[in-house]
């Protein structure tokens, strides 16, 4: 077994940015623990032609988000404005001709994209932390109280290798229904906090995005923005997702419901998808050089029974810490659904982040402060 102080369960955006603030505080005594093989979490970035394209999270808004913005900068991250310039396309019905109005947004307060991807934020992250700290491929499975101030965390590691590490500060850097819905606590988390993590609805969770990369974005030849509704699917949601310069693309958010899409063969929805893409943009839109799908209602490390059956959206944030409870003081709840103001936004990873160590900062700050004055 190993020691160290701090475990952070979860190396998407929260657990990473987690670690960062602890490096930035001269707190090394760590490990990140990651179940995927992958970092990023529902920050996902797929690579077509050196240009990268979101399946998870895509925007943020620096107006109402300024502190998440604060943090973009400070990692000096190229940003550009989301294209919404042009008409909005509606699709009525299947058969009937597509609608143009005049953009629906221009009143909207201006969101913001990675040059990059979503996963350029986690790039920058992960360079700011030593890599001996990351343990990819490490599922937790149990959290158990050692005594009173020791936890031992347990895990699966690569090759199904068991993995214990004691600590005294567990970070929870995943969603709370995921959190209940896979990782044993002995004694058992109090049945009223259980209960408010697992109904909270995991963001992103039941939803799948289609994305499409064509040379070029030619629907702006059209005066077209790229945006669209259709009340016939499968994509109830379209958006421009062209990179700054080069190629063009457009990603939609797929209306058919997480239960119903486990039938479907995913070949048979790309199909589906491709013909929309026809139908709304034209023939050439018909034949993408890339396109995916992401289902995150598949994704085990996402999704759970609960939101693939009864979905979710943005939740009310539940109690992150527990009070006048031997859990006290050991685990601490920082992904995004955490999150009090941006509960499920990308945002709401970093606030909750900055709200889940602050205790452990402060201790951290007024030490170093002692230390000073002594010396």
């Amino acid at each position: 077994m190993t020691e160290t102080s701090v475990v952070i369960i979860g190396g998407g955006l929260s657990g990473l940015y987690a670690a960062y603030l602890l490096e930035k505080n001269d707190i090394h005594d760590y490990v990140v623990l990651e179940a995927r093989s992958r970092l990023g979490g529902r920050l996902l970035s797929e690579t077509a032609s050196d240009a990268r394209f979101d399946l998870g999270a895509t925007w943020y808004w620096p107006e109402m988000q300024p502190d998440f913005d604060e943090v973009v900068r400070e990692l000096a991250l190229r940003t550009f404005l989301q294209h919404e310039t042009g008409m909005v396309i509606v699709e009525q019905t299947a058969t009937a001709p597509v609608s143009r109005f005049n953009g629906l947004y221009s009143e909207s307060p201006q969101s913001l994209r990675f040059d990059g991807g979503m996963a350029s934020l986690i790039d920058a992250l992960a360079k700011r932390i030593p890599i001996t700290k990351v343990l990819s491929g490490h599922r937790v499975l149990r959290i158990e109280q050692a005594d009173k101030s020791a936890t031992v965390v347990e895990a699966m590691g690569p090759d199904a290798a068991p993995y214990r590490v004691r600590t005294r500060h567990v970070f929870l850097a995943v969603p709370p229904r995921l959190v209940v819905d896979s990782i044993a606590f002995q004694p058992p988390l109090p049945t009223q906090l259980a209960r408010d993590w697992a109904e909270c609805p995991t963001w992103m969770a039941p939803h799948a995005k289609y994305v499409a990369v064509y040379p070029r974005p030619f629907w702006r030849d059209q005066g077209l923005s790229g945006s669209g509704r259709s009340y016939s699917g499968p994509m109830v949601e379209i958006h421009d997702a062209s990179p700054p310069e080069g190629q063009g693309a457009i990603f939609g958010f797929i209306g058919v419901p997480a239960v119903t899409r486990q039938k479907v063969k995913p070949e048979a929805l790309l199909d589906l998808c491709r013909a929309q893409m026809g139908r709304l943009f034209g023939a050439d839109a018909r034949t993408p050089t890339a396109d995916w799908i992401k289902d995150w209602s598949k994704d085990e490390f996402t999704a759970t029974a609960a939101d693939v059956n009864f979905g979710g959206g943005h939740a009310t944030a539940p109690a992150a810490t527990l009070r006048d409870d031997s859990w006290e003081g050991r685990i601490a709840g920082i992904a995004s659904e955490w999150s009090p103001d941006f509960s499920g936004y990308v945002a709401g990873a970093i606030d909750a982040a900055k709200r889940g160590l602050a205790p452990l900062l402060a201790k951290q700050i007024a030490r170093a402060n002692i230390d000073g004055c002594s010396a």
